[in-house]
């Protein structure tokens, strides 16, 4: 078939190609810069948010479980919350579950949990029964894999309308307008993430997706001039890429995979040639699907997978490694405090050749 000029014209001149070169964790490192700090000891990271909407404050180390049913449990809240850490409570807890779970946690766990939920009516209404009975808890997690839609903004605006004074996170997007769109209609916190977790397939199975570096680095400017905050959910593997994610600019970095095979995760426990595993899965995988809404529906596909991760004991050693390599990014570069780390932040791109060597 021949496409004489003027039809080629006609046929791409709705599409578009963005030149700009978009990072993920993998293409850049730090550069070191002289330092004052004579040990990781000296590094501080809590750090105190306040928030667009909401009048609370809150203050702990911007570290998150992801709100998958493997990994932000009611057992991981517990550990995490000791250190000063948050969990996002996977939606899929009864109420019932949460009455229990809330009459024996400890004084103040209200500050590092949320309640999660997806954009539907029997959603909405779970989410109404838990936070009427019980006041004392601040937040909101609103998740769905595509933020794009109106349907999801109109939601947002409707939670906001419903509970104005609690700290309402909303999420997923990549691209600074739709975080300015999502904080002007409601949310607090925006979780800034398409395809880079590890359990998740969304680029394989429909092209779209975001390098996560880059996706922070312009969701956290267009935040921050509101006076908003973001979340870097996804992509990082090693506590490299949780230092790479704040020093680009995310105020809380979320963590599925890296927690994923503990004590506290979820997931069957399964033995495979004498060695123990744990089960991890997307919440868009087939697994998921299976468990919780009776299959794929068949206008879908399934945008995640499952695997099987070995067992690692307690969260505790892991959240030790985690911190500890942050706070030795903060020596390296000289940020004494969590939240100077991307004022003391230069990335410097890492040659092919150095990615691959890298990434061994």
């Amino acid at each position: 078939m021949v496409f004489h000029q003027p039809f080629l014209c006609n046929f791409f001149k709705d599409m578009r190609i963005e030149n700009d070169i978009k990072l993920g964790f993998k293409d850049v490192m730090f550069r070191p810069k002289r330092s004052t700090l004579k040990s990781r000891s000296q590094v501080s990271l809590e750090r105190t948010f306040k928030f667009l909407h909401s009048t609370a404050t809150w203050s702990g180390i911007p570290i998150m479980a992801a709100n998958m049913d493997t990994v932000g449990t009611f057992e991981m809240a517990l550990a995490l919350s000791e250190k000063g850490l948050f969990t996002t409570i996977h939606k899929h807890y009864s109420v019932a579950q949460w009455n229990t779970f809330l009459k024996e946690a400890p004084q103040g766990i209200e500050d590092y949990i949320a309640v999660s939920t997806g954009t539907g009516s029997d959603d909405l209404q779970s989410v109404i029964s838990i936070m009427e009975a019980h006041k004392q808890l601040k937040f909101i997690c609103i998740d769905v894999a595509n933020g794009y839609s109106q349907h999801f903004v109109s939601f947002v605006k409707n939670t906001r309308k419903q509970f104005p004074d609690k700290i309402i996170i909303a999420g997923n997007v990549v691209t600074g307008e739709m975080v300015e769109e999502l904080l002007l209609g409601g949310a607090d916190i925006v979780k800034v993430g398409i395809g880079p977790g590890s359990v998740c397939t969304t680029r394989v199975k429909t092209g779209v997706g975001y390098p996560q570096l880059s996706a922070i680095i312009e969701c956290a400017d267009a935040a921050h001039g509101l006076g908003g905050l973001i979340i870097s959910d996804g992509g990082c593997s090693v506590p490299g890429d949780v230092a790479k994610a704040f020093g680009a600019g995310a105020d809380f970095v979320m963590l599925g995979g890296m927690l994923a095979g503990h004590d506290q995760s979820g997931g069957e426990t399964i033995m495979k040639h004498g060695k123990q595993y744990k089960q991890f899965y997307g919440m868009s995988s087939i697994t998921a699907m299976e468990k919780h809404v009776g299959g794929v529906a068949e206008y879908r596909s399934s945008e995640g997978k499952s695997v099987d991760v070995p067992y690692r004991g307690s969260v505790h050693n892991t959240i030790n490694d985690i911190l500890g390599g942050v706070r030795s990014t903060c020596t390296y570069v000289g940020a004494q405090k969590l939240k100077e780390l991307s004022k003391r932040t230069t990335f410097i791109r890492v040659a092919e050749q150095e990615n691959r060597v890298y990434n061994e």
